[in-house]
C-alpha cells in the first residue's frame, strides 16, 4: 500500500474485543454493534428458518441509517423498488400499477434498536412507556423527536394485529416509546418504508449505552426478538386480513 492509496482507501476502526456476557447472573451480552446487528442477523435467520411461506417474505438489509439513509446502500434508494421490478419483469407479471399494489399491501417491521431503561439517566425515559431490559423485545408505534416530528406512525389496526400475532405465538414483547418527549428521540427507516403506503411499524431489541464502543442487550430480549420475527412472517397477513 502507497500513500496514495489512502486517497481512495475506506477504512474502519472498530472495538477489536469480542463479545461477553455481563451481568450477575450472565443475561446479557456485552459488545460492539449491537446497533443494528442485533436485529439484521435473528431477522435474516427467521426468513431462511420460515419454510413455505404463503406469501413472499425477504430481509432488507440497509446501509447509512444513521447519516440518514442516503447513498446507493441506503433505504432511499431506489434498490429494493428495483429488485421487487425485476422479480415481477422476470415472471412476466410488471407494470407499474402491479409494481405499486405490491407494495402498498406489503407489510413491514421496522427492526432496529430501542433505548432500554437506564437508571443513571432516569429523567431522560418516561418510566410508563420505556422498554426494560429482559422483558422481551420492543415495538415502538411511533419514532422521532419533539413527540413524533420525523417519524413513521403505525395505524391501529396494525398494531392490533401485530399483537394478535404475537400473543398466538407467545412471544413477549412490550410497547415503548424511544425516550421521554423533548428529552429523547430517535428515527429508522421506517417512513421511508410507509411512503408506499405500506404497513409499517418499528421494533426492536432494548439496548443500553447505545453508540457506545460496547453496547450491552438481553439474551432473552435477543432470543424472543427472533420468536417474534418468526411469527410475523408465518402469521401477519393472516392477522391483518382478519
Amino acid at each position: 500500500m502507497e500513500e496514495e492509496d489512502f486517497l481512495s482507501a475506506e477504512i474502519e476502526v472498530v472495538p477489536a474485543g469480542k463479545a461477553r456476557d455481563a451481568g450477575f447472573d450472565r443475561s446479557l451480552i456485552l459488545g460492539y454493534g449491537h446497533d443494528d446487528r442485533v436485529c439484521a442477523y435473528p431477522s435474516y435467520k427467521a426468513m431462511l428458518d420460515v419454510k413455505n411461506p404463503e406469501f413472499t417474505g425477504c430481509c432488507i438489509l440497509v446501509d447509512k441509517e444513521e447519516i440518514g439513509s442516503v447513498g446507493a446502500t441506503g433505504m432511499q434508494s431506489r434498490f429494493f423498488e428495483n429488485c421487487l421490478a425485476e422479480l415481477m419483469n422476470a415472471t412476466g407479471s410488471y407494470s407499474e400499477l402491479a409494481l405499486r399494489r405490491s407494495l402498498a399491501n406489503s407489510f413491514m417491521l421496522s427492526l432496529d434498536v430501542t433505548a432500554g431503561f437506564d437508571p443513571s439517566y432516569a429523567s431522560k425515559f418516561d418510566k410508563k412507556n420505556v422498554a426494560y431490559m429482559g422483558k422481551g423485545f420492543a415495538f415502538n408505534k411511533f419514532t422521532g423527536s419533539r413527540g413524533k416530528s420525523g417519524s413513521n406512525d403505525a395505524n391501529a389496526e396494525y398494531l392490533a394485529a401485530i399483537r394478535k400475532v404475537m400473543d398466538d405465538a407467545d412471544a413477549q414483547y412490550q410497547v415503548c416509546e424511544l425516550g421521554a418527549v423533548d428529552a429523547g428521540g430517535g428515527g429508522t427507516i421506517a417512513y421511508i418504508m410507509a411512503l408506499y403506503a405500506m404497513n409499517v411499524i418499528d421494533a426492536g431489541v432494548p439496548v443500553l449505552n447505545m453508540h457506545a464502543p460496547h453496547e450491552a442487550i438481553s439474551k432473552a430480549d435477543l432470543y424472543e426478538a427472533y420468536r417474534g420475527y418468526v411469527a410475523f412472517l408465518k402469521g401477519i397477513d393472516k392477522a391483518f386480513m382478519r
